[in-house]
């Protein structure tokens, strides 16, 4: 299993497929499957058989995993795409934005 850099809670741009350009924030990472679950990005429609949760069944609409590839993470402070670092600060490792050197 490879090291992710998107992380559950962080703003996230889509960079590539039908989605591109549609922003969100990370619901779930599926570490497993190298995936995320954005926030109102990548709706599908699910058929939904009656249940004791769900006793009418029909059509849900909800998100379908987008490939970790796809995504790239917003810099909060320019708004903008950025990359990841890595960088030790007061004896902990920290994400860091390689844009605006801010911490993420």
């Amino acid at each position: 299993m490879i090291k992710l850099k998107i992380k559950t809670g962080d703003t996230v741009r889509v960079i590539a497929g039908g989605h591109k350009g549609s922003e969100g924030k990370v619901v779930r990472v599926l570490r497993e499957k190298n995936k995320a679950i954005v926030e109102g990005v990548n709706i599908i429609s699910k058929h939904v058989k009656p249940s004791a949760t769900n006793p009418q069944g029909g059509i849900v609409k909800r998100e379908a995993p987008i490939h970790i590839s796809n995504l790239a993470i917003v810099d909060p402070k320019t708004n903008e795409v950025t990359k990841v670092a890595y960088v030790e600060e007061n004896g902990k490792k920290v994400r860091v934005s390689k844009k605006s050197k801010e911490v993420l």
